[in-house]
């Protein structure tokens, strides 16, 4: 089986060789947080050793996520930036779309991917929204993992270091890129260990737990981009995290 390449309404779908088997391909797709609820049609073409084109297609159904939401009353500050910081967060957020953006070709990850705390098991508020003031805010696109200050925070998996600065919400921030558009953020650190450029193992250590950025207390916020697709970090642990039952569908073979 030669190359092989997956389409999901105009989304590329990163699929990769797995084990011994040539004929064999695995792929990832990402669900974002906020896509509507409906049947997608996935398309899936490749080419056989023999140069035979196949192509096949299945329709997915995407339900609607079940995501909390808290209504807070705060300070006028939290709700109401400045010009300056305004203009200084879109800045950062356009930094991070044009990352996000660029999908490296190759797979920079192997093996099983693992929660960056050590000893944590799970983590809280992926999709929350807050309502502050009566004022929507942006769903939560991450998970909060909880930490002390200083814990160490490690490399989800294998990758190279596109990000490490001090980011207006996120505080200091560690982006890595995985390859096939697999990102992971790391935010709200009390140190930063890495910087850009850096090519790093399983378990390396990006930084130490804290409360920077816009927060109330120290956590780590995880976040998981797949081809720009908000996800739940923790789903990507039981996915590449280890034996698990086969829960795919197979479309083409």
């Amino acid at each position: 089986m030669g190359e092989v390449q997956g389409d999901w309404g105009g989304r590329s779908v990163p699929f990769w060789r797995e084990g011994a088997d040539e004929a064999q391909r695995s792929g990832l797709l990402g669900v974002d947080l906020e896509k509507a609820p409906g049947e997608y049609e996935l398309k899936v073409t490749g080419q056989t050793a023999n140069g035979e084109r196949i192509s096949c297609s299945v329709m997915l159904a995407v339900n609607k996520g079940l995501f909390a939401t808290e209504k807070l009353h705060v300070e006028k500050q939290f709700v109401e930036p400045s010009p300056e910081q305004i203009k200084r967060a879109d800045e950062e957020r356009q930094k991070l779309r044009d990352i996000f953006d660029r999908a490296t070709p190759e797979r920079l990850w192997k093996g099983n991917f693992r929660i960056p705390l050590d000893g944590v098991t799970t983590g809280t508020n992926f999709g929350k929204r807050r309502i502050l003031n009566g004022n929507p805010g942006s769903p939560h696109s991450g998970v909060d993992l909880p930490g002390t200050t200083g814990t160490l925070v490690h490399a989800a998996q294998r990758g190279r270091v596109v990000l490490a600065e001090e980011l207006f919400f996120a505080g200091n921030a560690v982006v890595v890129d995985h390859g096939l558009g697999i990102y992971t953020f790391y935010g709200h650190l009390s140190e930063i260990d890495a910087k850009v450029g850096d090519a790093v193992e399983t378990g390396a250590v990006l930084g130490k737990v804290g409360a920077t950025g816009r927060v109330t207390g120290p956590h780590l916020h995880w976040g998981l981009t797949v081809e720009r697709a908000r996800v739940n970090p923790l789903l990507l642990v039981r996915l590449i995290g280890g034996p698990s039952p086969q829960t795919g569908r197979r479309c083409c073979r």
